[in-house]
């Protein structure tokens, strides 16, 4: 009998709730995006089925991680992957009332308003990496700091938002293909980097999955007249059109998006939730009709009956969701082809959860 996705997304929290909890989620009391990604995803499974469960899980996590005085205990300051969690403690708020977390709050977007920038204004990825922007970077900052935006009032965390997903295409977009590079570095002096473009080499997938992802989440917190609106729905639909071209028979994406016909490359399942979830969201807020809306329409289907379809449950029933590529840098073709996968990784169910809830809200 085939399930809704919400009940696809059901099972896989129950999945993760038995097997961690929440104060032992990995990296174990870091306040880390693998944890944020897939907390985002069961907070939105919260919204869909209203289980209080979920969310008084994601409180849990989220005090595991703090001092006394309402602090971080392990945080990074110098890198965007320690700041996403942040989303997080608006959904608690919303859900409980508790306003304690504006002072994290405030912290954070603090710490983004300073945080370092190339010279034409985009966040470096982590400081040890300086003059460095990272695809990956958009949904680590920006969904957070549009919301701090619209909550504090300061339009210029918004504006800072699109300034930085609009310069992230200036700068990863590869014209001929419509796909994005990995990264780019200013200072052209990475390993990976072009001497010329100071882009890295491949079209690595997870990492383009979060550029559409983010973008949607921001332009929920922007209002609609804003000047900079028309061009991120641009930029979102013209990269879900370059995607459709590469999306395999399998209803997958490969691991490398436009050399799916190597044999040593792969299918890999984060990203195809994430385009997925991506091309459901797009319909779902109005950037996709006609003709565009059923192509979307039918490839977030083709990729959600192949991720569904590859599911195995273990004895004990739990959901097994594998061909996830665990976290992974900048790198060349045959890295990337070389990194290990992993089953239920963090945020493999994150992506998956992403997927689930945005097709459920557009199901037919």
């Amino acid at each position: 009998m085939n399930k809704r996705p919400i009940e696809y997304a059901v099972e896989a929290c129950d999945m993760m709730m038995d097997r961690f909890a929440a104060e032992d989620l990995p990296p174990k009391g870091h306040f880390h995006y693998h944890q944020g990604v897939f907390l985002s995803g069961m907070e939105k499974t919260y919204k869909l089925c209203h289980d209080e469960k979920y969310m008084k899980y994601i409180r849990d996590w989220v005090e595991s991680c703090l001092e006394d005085d309402r602090m971080p205990k392990n945080a990074n300051p110098t890198e965007l992957d320690d700041i996403q969690p942040a989303i997080l403690l608006f959904r608690i708020m919303d859900w409980n009332g508790d306003h304690s977390y504006e002072k994290l709050l405030e912290y954070f977007s603090v710490i983004l308003r300073n945080f370092p920038k190339t010279s034409d204004g985009g966040f470096w990825h982590k400081g040890r990496d300086p003059q460095q922007m990272w695809l990956d970077g958009l949904y680590m900052s920006g969904p957070i700091q549009a919301e701090c935006g619209k909550f504090f009032n300061r339009p210029d965390y918004l504006e800072q938002v699109a300034r930085e997903a609009l310069l992230m295409r200036e700068h990863c977009e590869d014209k001929k293909t419509g796909l994005y590079y990995h990264a780019w570095d200013e200072s052209k002096k990475a390993p990976w980097a072009d001497p010329e473009t100071g882009r890295s080499p491949e079209f690595w997938c997870r990492a383009i999955g979060w550029v559409p992802v983010a973008v949607l989440d921001d332009l929920e917190f922007m209002d609609a007249d804003a000047p900079y609106v028309p061009a991120l729905r641009q930029m979102v639909t013209d990269l879900l059109d370059a995607l459709l071209k590469y999306q395999t028979e399998s209803g997958f994406w490969y691991q490398i998006v436009d050399k799916a016909d190597d044999p040593a490359n792969w299918p890999e399942t984060s990203s195809t939730c994430l385009y997925a979830a991506a091309m459901c969201k797009a319909i779902r807020l109005g950037l996709a009709a006609g003709e565009r809306e059923k192509a979307y329409r039918r490839a977030a289907r083709r990729a959600f009956d192949a991720v569904t379809g590859s599911l195995t449950y273990d004895a004990d029933g739990h959901v097994q969701i594998s061909g996830v590529c665990i976290g992974t840098g900048v790198m060349d073709y045959a890295s990337y082809l070389k990194r290990p996968t992993s089953t239920n990784d963090l945020h493999g169910v994150g992506a998956y959860l992403l997927m689930c809830e945005e097709a459920e809200q557009i199901w037919e």
